[in-house]
């Protein structure tokens, strides 16, 4: 009696014992799905992480080809510009080394000063009309403001001039000197008008040479080569013996 009381209990005993082992194996189980649903969650945050990078990349990429053809176009407009300014720089050199020629030769005011003083003294034509203080004063005005590169004033006060002093001998000379502002400023049409006008409405002036000559380089601008060419032959033809005419030769040497 007492030896089964001794089993029963070692069977109670050892069935708790697997009871415990059960539960415990179940918890163990279910903290390994835990973990193991953790890890496919921090794997798919990951592969969405490096979806999201690849994407970055790719885009990152795309933008740095984009900026790459974007420098290479900069670089060849630049390179363009680089040779259109050398172009312009060479044109504006030979522009004044021209202009400097013919400043050497226009109406200065000692000359105007001679012709006053000596008015009295020497007959002049019934064609000549003396020139005044103040007309010569309003012409070296203007042709200063050109002299010194404001080539809007100039135009603006040498058609003052022109409207002041309409009879006067330097109207012609002004017409040319706005011609002449309107080439510098590369207004290149509106300064073959205004030469053209030069020539028209005095044909006789002394100034009708270099309007022409400033003509056929308006026109060689924007590229009316022919144009220049058959303007430049006929200024040869016309007026031989003047300076412009050299100049016209040389030109059409070149």
């Amino acid at each position: 009696m007492y030896l089964r009381a001794i089993l029963l209990l070692f069977v109670l005993n050892n069935c708790n014992v697997s009871y415990a082992a059960l539960f415990e194996d179940e918890v163990a189980q279910k903290e390994r799905a835990e973990q193991q649903e953790q890890i496919k969650i921090q794997e798919a945050r990951i592969t969405k992480l490096e979806e999201m990078n690849n994407q970055a990349i790719v885009g990152l990429n795309n933008q740095i080809e984009e900026l790459r053809r974007e420098i290479s176009e900069l670089n060849g407009q630049i390179e363009v510009l680089v040779n259109d300014m050398a172009l312009s720089q060479n044109r504006q050199k030979d522009f004044y080394i021209d202009l400097d020629s013919r400043l050497r030769r226009i109406e200065q005011p000692d000359t105007v000063s001679n012709i006053n003083s000596s008015a009295a003294q020497v007959p002049l034509p019934t064609s000549v009309t003396l020139i005044t203080d103040e007309e010569n004063s309003d012409y070296q005005e203007a042709f200063n403001m050109f002299k010194i590169g404001r080539f809007k004033g100039a135009v603006s006060k040498f058609k003052s001039f022109i409207e002041n002093y309409p009879e006067s001998n330097l109207v012609p000379s002004a017409h040319y000197w706005i011609g002449n502002s309107y080439y510098a400023m590369r207004d290149f049409k509106r300064a073959i008008f205004v030469q053209k006008e030069l020539i028209k409405d005095f044909p006789e002036s002394e100034k009708v040479p270099d309007a022409m000559l400033n003509i056929a380089s308006s026109q060689k601008e924007i590229n009316f080569k022919t144009a220049a060419k058959k303007i430049l032959a006929d200024l040869i033809e016309k007026y031989p013996t003047s300076d412009a005419a050299e100049k016209a030769k040389k030109r059409l040497d070149n």
